[in-house]
């Protein structure tokens, strides 16, 4: 049985004012009061990293970015540092998410770069992966999926990986409402653990593995007690405050469970 916390982080995309978040992070500290066995953290916009700063500091929650720039400190207008994201106190961020992949044209290439400067720089990273409805539908699942992990692990050394999370996110599930098989997540969580292990047993045997995509406070629980998923990565339904909070709790549930 696995003994490997679970963790919900919520992706906001680009999503939020400062009057609803307010209102959102107010509630999510609220459900949370009472103590949680999962860990939770809320991924926001770069304007509200101030304002989550401020409203999760002397909480349960984290919070973290959605993005961030493979480049240290330097001439390039518009991007933002893993040094700088530690200046707002940020624990995590998300790289590689299938719309920046998708939309922005971010190869496998750049979205490890991305995520290794943000390990270098003591950041937990949210690393996603998953194939589109074309490549599922030519049976090329494994072989996406796999690459784009390995752009990662081929160009970081093991030492550095402690802080990885791996979210597999297939990218005809996000938004579409409707999640993966539970069997078919499974398979593919089994696949990247099996990769992991290969670079490092360590890792493999540790690293969390979130499922994202379409994930409901109806399914997620099924979706939590599957061997290798170690939580969700949590879109639309992290915005609001009663769907998010049935997700951990089910997080919370299926850990025990599966203890």
């Amino acid at each position: 049985m696995s003994h490997r916390p679970k963790l919900v982080v919520a992706n906001w995309k680009m999503h939020g004012s400062a009057t609803a978040n307010a209102a959102l992070l107010s509630a999510l500290k609220a459900g949370l009061a009472t103590g949680c066995s999962s860990e939770v953290a809320v991924c926001v916009p770069f304007p509200y990293l101030g304002q989550a700063r401020d409203l999760l500091s002397r909480s349960e929650v984290a919070w973290g970015a959605q993005d961030v720039s493979e480049y240290p400190p330097g001439p390039y207008t518009g991007d933002v540092s893993a040094e700088m994201l530690q200046d707002f106190g940020c624990t995590f961020v998300i790289a590689g998410h299938s719309e920046r992949r998708v939309l922005y044209a971010e190869s496998n290439a750049r979205a490890a770069a991305k995520a290794a400067r943000a390990l270098e720089g003591g950041l937990r990273v949210v690393f996603c992966v998953g194939e589109s409805q074309e490549e599922r539908d030519a049976g090329e699942t494994e072989s996406v999926v796999s690459g784009q992990l390995d752009a990662l692990l081929g160009g970081i050394a093991p030492t550095m990986l402690a802080k990885l999370v791996v979210a597999y996110e297939p990218v005809w599930a996000i938004g579409a409402g409707k999640a993966a098989r539970p069997g078919d997540v499974q398979a593919i969580h089994q696949m990247l653990r099996s990769e992991l292990r290969r670079a490092d047993d360590s890792l493999g045997r540790h690293c969390l593995l979130l499922y994202g995509g379409s994930v409901k406070k109806e399914s997620a629980r099924e979706l939590f007690e599957l061997p290798d998923v170690d939580g969700g990565l949590i879109g639309g339904a992290s915005l609001l405050a009663p769907d998010f909070l049935a997700i951990v709790d089910a997080a919370s549930s299926a850990c025990v469970a599966v203890r």
